[in-house]
């Protein structure tokens, strides 16, 4: 008996034994994963960062590039610091700031790199090479920032900064890690997954100093980044270098696109600042204060800032009371003050008259005609579907929704409806001498300048538009985006606008635009708009298109507190279209005029 159970015990010790056996020959012959654990005590694995995507203009000039530099990483875990106080003074960093970064840098992880200090420049890191010998747990590894020949159109170009923390919570892609780069506003936002490209990594073989041995497997496991792809804008860089310099000083916004395409030659909001400052390890410091400047540069005015359009909304009511058939363009109405105030000594114009001298009580007129239409003999209800009507008109303008700018942000201005009416009064009954104010660009109107652009380049095209953009094409290949290809027709027939475009002709040939934007050589078709502005100087408003057959420049110009539309808008606009037609200007007068920016006469 008691041999059996001595037996039996022996069998148990050799059987747990050879469990143990064929365990260990498992995890240290076939089992790769715990070889590859000890590996890791003497391998580092460094993220590779592509390159950024170029940006270039219309003309292939390079207008966003990439800086090399190089951000100071740390694993917590491998730090072996034995004199903090000169680590700190090498890096000119306090003690105190030393330990916070630090603290940052374990709570995030104690065995994964993270960035320790951002953006240093080839020089400092040549310098710093030597001294990280000395400091385990701290490398060097290479980024970029971007860096821009030309120093405007930061608010298109946008910026790029690190990640937020918000926003790594919604990466769904898990695309980025903290300390990132991403595309913020603009064209670096909109396009951010074109331009980022696909990181790479690197494995290294480190030894107990942290010095660098070689690569780990011969470079097996390694991959190589992918470089961003690179964007052809459709900006004209001179002249949008010569819209910056024309804009100096002032508040507002210039918008040139191309009609038949839809691709911005220039988009200017003012006041902007030099991108380049919004770059490297001043960014910081540079971002706050430009958050806390009164004229806000950083708000794009160009696609955000929603104004009251002015008279150049009495086009837009013309082509939508033809189209209608209230009005023919031979019909004449008395200019009625006893309605609302004008200006000017015409007195009984037909269409292209009324245009031409911005009648505003023909408009009054007129748009009563279009909204009261007598469909219901309920006058409050007639005005109602009236209103829709209309509304549905202007919309097709491209009114009252974003227009789809290639951009982030962009506001929709407002056309109002019957129900904005029916909040505004508590009550259904309302009818068009309320709202008679918006038949003249006034009341509740709002748009955006984008949008007066495109307008212009609506009736430039005699109907149509594409969506204006600020990217022709991506890759070396040159690929076309689609979505700026297709064109928007609007409710209004096209033999409508042919009133339109000579009553902006004459506008300019002898009306109000004639001191300021008529050119010798070229037939510049124009309308002025004078925003109100209570309490300070109004709005100088002006849009225009040339050649008159066959437009190749659209522009709309806003300049804030500018005066009247045939001042400080009309000037810009003219001096724009000579440019871009001609390649320069001869009128240095005028030139002087909107540098010195002193409209009041």
């Amino acid at each position: 008996m008691k041999d059996d159970r001595s037996i039996a015990i022996r069998l148990s010790f050799i059987l747990i034994g050879s469990i143990f056996i064929i365990k260990l020959f498992f995890i240290q012959v076939l089992d790769e994963n715990y070889r590859l654990a000890a590996e890791n005590n003497v391998m580092q694995r460094l993220i590779q960062y592509p390159y950024r995507g170029l940006i270039y203009d219309r003309n292939n000039q390079l207008i966003v590039y990439n800086k090399p530099v190089y951000d100071l990483m740390v694993v917590p875990r491998e730090v072996e610091l034995k004199d903090t106080v000169g680590f700190c003074q090498q890096l000119g960093i306090s003690t105190d700031e030393f330990h916070e970064k630090l603290s940052k840098a374990k709570s995030y992880s104690w065995y994964k790199p993270s960035v320790f200090l951002k953006q240093f420049s080839n020089e400092d890191f040549a310098s710093m090479q030597d001294l990280l010998v000395d400091y385990p747990g701290f490398y060097i590894t290479p980024r970029t920032v971007r860096a821009y020949p030309y120093h405007g159109m930061a608010n298109a170009l946008g910026y790029i900064g690190e990640i937020s923390k918000s926003r790594l919570e919604r990466d769904s892609s898990s695309y980025y890690r903290q300390g990132d780069y991403i595309g913020i506003s603009g064209l670096e936002s909109e396009y951010e997954e074109l331009l980022r490209g696909k990181r790479g990594v690197k494995y290294r073989m480190v030894n107990v100093r942290g010095l660098e041995k070689g690569s780990f497997k011969a470079g097996k496991w390694d991959t190589i980044p992918q470089i961003g792809e690179n964007l052809i804008s459709t900006i004209d860089i001179d002249l949008q270098e010569y819209a910056e310099t024309l804009m100096e000083g002032k508040v507002g916004s210039v918008i040139a696109l191309e009609p038949a395409t839809g691709e911005i030659l220039s988009f200017v909001s003012a006041p902007s600042y030099n991108p380049n400052i919004l770059t490297g390890r001043s960014y910081s410091e540079y971002f706050s204060v430009l958050s806390k400047d009164s004229l806000k540069p950083l708000y794009n005015r160009a696609l955000m800032a929603q104004y009251r359009p002015g008279s150049i909304f009495k086009i837009v009511q013309a082509l939508v009371a033809l189209q209608e058939g209230v009005i023919t363009e031979n019909t004449r109405l008395r200019c009625n003050r006893s309605i609302i105030g004008c200006h000017g000594p015409h007195s009984f114009e037909n269409l292209q008259g009324a245009i031409t001298n911005s009648c505003n009580p023909y408009f009054v007129q007129v748009s009563r005609k279009m909204i009261n239409q007598g469909i219901s003999e309920d006058t409050y209800e007639d005005t109602r579907i009236g209103l829709e009507k209309w509304r549905a008109h202007v919309a097709s303008f491209g009114f009252g929704s974003p227009v789809g700018i290639d951009l982030p942000n962009e506001k929709g201005g407002m056309v109002p409806n019957v129900s904005y009416y029916d909040n505004a009064y508590q009550s259904k009954n309302w009818k068009f001498s309320n709202i008679q104010s918006i038949a003249i660009g006034e009341g509740e109107n709002l748009v955006v300048p984008l949008q007066m652009a495109n307008f212009v380049a609506i009736v430039a095209n005699r109907g149509f538009y594409i969506k204006p953009h600020l990217i022709k094409a991506i890759g070396e290949h040159h690929e076309s985006l689609n979505e700026y290809r297709e064109k928007h027709y609007t409710m209004v027939d096209s033999k409508y606008f042919e009133v339109a475009v000579e009553a902006m002709a004459e506008v300019v040939r002898s009306g109000t635009g004639q001191f300021r934007a008529k050119l010798p050589d070229i037939e510049v078709c124009g309308k002025t708009g004078t925003v109100q502005n209570s309490n300070t100087p109004d709005h100088s408003v002006f849009i225009a298109f040339a050649p008159k057959d066959d437009p190749k420049i659209a522009i709309s110009v806003y300049v804030e507190q500018g005066g009247q539309g045939a001042r400080a808008g009309a000037a810009i606009a003219g001096l724009m279209i000579e440019k871009y037609l001609n390649g320069c200007t001869n009128r240095t007068h005028m030139e002087e005029y909107v540098l010195k920016g002193e409209f009041i006469y």
